[in-house]
């Protein structure tokens, strides 16, 4: 077993990947660990499998490659660089080298403080305005309602220890929620200030687009954490909420009808009473179908459009 694992996904980062490993290499021999650098390239169309292969030729007690056939996201890659990581302790950072490898050393002494996951803090971005503000404002976002206080989940560099990331179940856009979904586990979770250096190569992959996605992977993250493994909780009590009001409208409208001999034109009132008694029975009968369904639920993680893999010891599916 190696002492660090590095994961790094990749997508269209032809000129950043010899770069960044010599500058990893470099900083981890200092360390005197044993190391594997595993890059993800997810779905490159540049020459960034290429440069992966020449290092992998060069390195190949260090380096392992899993490259994608097409584009699937960070989280996927992430998951496969999971699965494949050997270390004690797991690194992740971005192929672009605004992640700085000299960080490595210090992500490394707060774990051994006795935490489970640290995150990155990029206190000095630089980014632009379109990029920083949003991201404040989510980060801001996702503290309070996560109840964790930590500054900046999209920050890719963090380190972990091995059995967070066997616990960790990563997909969709899940990878900026991962701090979150460690605390919710019982992990310790710390954060320290590193080092962001402006992009050097290339352009950011990721718009404004990512935020929208954000928030709505936060609403799935809440809602999986609270009622993952009870549904009928949250579809029942809105049910029963909709229909004790449904049942109060409708009581009104037939006392309406005893003391008058008609509904004193109350038909609109009559039509909610009657919609909200069907929503109700709709929200009950799908918490019940969410409760059948988490009896049967079983995550495949695995179906990832693998190109080829090299230097790996298990097969991804």
């Amino acid at each position: 077993m190696k002492d660090l694992s590095i994961v790094i996904p990749c997508y269209n980062e032809e000129e950043s990947i010899q770069i960044l490993f010599e500058k990893i290499k470099e900083n981890v021999q200092k360390l005197k660990l044993s190391y594997e650098v595993i890059f993800v390239d997810d779905g490159s169309t540049d020459q960034s499998q290429i440069r992966q292969i020449e290092l992998y030729q060069k390195y190949p007690d260090n380096i392992k490659l899993i490259q994608f056939r097409k584009n699937s996201g960070k989280a996927a890659a992430l998951a496969a660089g999971f699965r494949e990581a050997e270390g004690k302790l797991i690194i992740t950072m971005d192929a672009d080298l605004q992640d700085d490898p000299a960080e490595i050393k210090n992500l490394i002494a707060k774990i051994n403080e006795g935490y489970d996951l640290v995150s990155g803090w990029k206190k000095k971005r630089h980014d632009p305005i379109s990029k920083t503000l949003p991201s404040k404002i989510f980060n801001f976002v996702v503290s309070k309602l996560s109840g964790i206080k930590i500054h900046d989940f999209n920050c890719g560099l963090k380190i972990y220890r091995r059995e967070v990331v066997e616990t960790l179940v990563v997909y969709g856009e899940m990878h900026r929620y991962l701090p979150v979904l460690a605390h919710w586990q019982g992990f310790k979770i710390s954060e320290i200030p590193v080092q962001h250096h402006p992009r050097q190569y290339g352009k950011s992959k990721y718009g404004f687009a990512r935020f929208v996605k954000g928030f709505l992977d936060l609403l799935t993250v809440l809602f999986l954490n609270r009622y993952a493994k009870r549904p009928l909780h949250f579809f029942g009590t809105i049910g029963i909420i909709l229909g004790i009001l449904g049942l109060f409208i409708n009581v009104y409208i037939v006392s309406l009808w005893f003391r008058f001999g008609n509904i004193q034109n109350r038909h609109p009132l009559l039509s909610l009473g009657i919609l909200l008694m069907i929503i109700s029975i709709q929200f009950i009968s799908t918490g019940l179908l969410g409760e059948m369904f988490v009896k049967m639920y079983l995550t495949d993680e695995s179906k990832f459009p693998l190109k080829k893999t090299f230097g790996t010891n298990k097969i991804i599916k």
